[in-house]
């Protein structure tokens, strides 16, 4: 049985990555595209070979497609992702679900009320760096983690800038954009929740609108490890990494925040350093292969929907914290707490 999909957003993403990881699925099709503006929407499905361009919600879940993928601008994901559980489609959503964690709350309700999968397309976890680390703390081989620290200050592309550095309305700045990646990937790496936060944000000359474009962020998990993020737009020379502290050894990733399956691991014991071995799958495909399966009932998406809440919870409390100068406690079931 095939998946048929709509693509709801004629974006950069889509065309850079999810176009061929759902051709790359023996199952996966694309029936048709969505933009607002039906020039752009007729351009992109010439140009991405999709037989169907429509420039409507209604015109594209009115099309005999089984799932979404949405990849608009981050205010428009609730109504969306609406419309297309209440038509019964599965919906892969980009990051952040929502503008807010309520919000995200309203859609994974909608969601099982509606019996159809909802993903959200954190592709981090899909890497094998990020998979090979979860998997040797989760066995024991760092002992008990005790700190962390996530390096994802990047520079923004200028084809990228746009509505992330202007427009706060639609969900824009590096923490919506990038913190939360950070705050799901320490969760799924560590397997252990984010509970408080305390961080900073600046504009380093790139974001307007009041938006930041720059964050650090400490934070505390269940267990009490602590760990440290540091997101950016505006760090043309720098390299991602992600290194895990444990009482017997480290974690040592670099260049492994990244859309791409590079990078290395490296685990430091008393023993010495091992370079630890992991696939170099696509880390889109894989989260496509995960939603595929999820559909057929086999298993969940890489990053559901409650995982969406985490995250979209976590920096919602790093905005809250960078405005009143305090702490803020992490709760998804009720959003942010002084």
């Amino acid at each position: 049985m095939s998946v048929r999909w709509g693509l709801i957003g004629a974006s950069t993403i889509a065309r850079q990555f999810m176009i061929n990881a759902i051709r790359a699925q023996g199952d996966g099709e694309i029936v048709a595209v969505m933009s607002s503006s039906p020039e752009r929407a007729t351009d992109y499905a010439r140009e991405n070979n999709i037989p169907l361009a429509v420039s409507t919600l209604d015109a594209v879940l009115s099309t005999d497609i089984d799932a979404v993928y949405i990849s608009t601008t981050n205010e428009l994901h609730l109504e969306q992702a609406l419309a297309a559980a209440k038509a019964g489609k599965h919906v892969l959503c980009e990051k952040p679900l929502a503008l807010t964690s309520a919000d995200a709350r309203t859609m994974v309700a909608a969601a099982k009320a509606a019996g159809i999968v909802l993903g959200t397309n954190h592709h981090l976890r899909n890497a094998g760096a990020h998979r090979a680390m979860r998997e040797a703390i989760a066995a024991g081989r760092i002992g008990k983690p005790i700190a962390a620290c996530v390096f994802h200050a990047v520079y923004l592309p200028e084809n990228l800038q746009g509505w992330r550095i202007t427009k706060p309305e639609a969900g824009g700045g590096v923490v919506l954009d990038i913190t939360v990646h950070d705050a799901d990937t320490l969760r799924f790496v560590l397997g252990d929740d984010p509970v408080e936060v305390s961080a900073f944000t600046q504009s380093a000359g790139m974001a307007g609108s009041g938006l930041e474009d720059g964050a650090m962020c400490i934070w505390r998990f269940k267990s009490c490890l602590i760990a440290q993020s540091h997101e950016g737009f505006t760090t043309k020379f720098a390299d991602t990494g992600f290194e895990v502290h444990g009482s017997e050894g480290s974690l040592i990733a670099r260049n492994v925040m990244t859309q791409k399956p590079i990078g290395s691991v490296t685990l430091r014991t008393a023993k010495g350093e091992e370079d630890l071995r992991f696939d170099r799958e696509d880390l889109y495909a894989r989260s496509l292969r995960q939603f595929h399966a999820a559909i057929r009932g086999e298993g969940q998406p890489s990053a559901t929907g409650e995982d969406g809440i985490w995250s979209l919870a976590a920096a919602e409390a790093a905005l809250q914290s960078a405005s009143s100068g305090k702490a803020v406690k992490i709760d998804p079931k009720l959003g942010s707490m002084n």
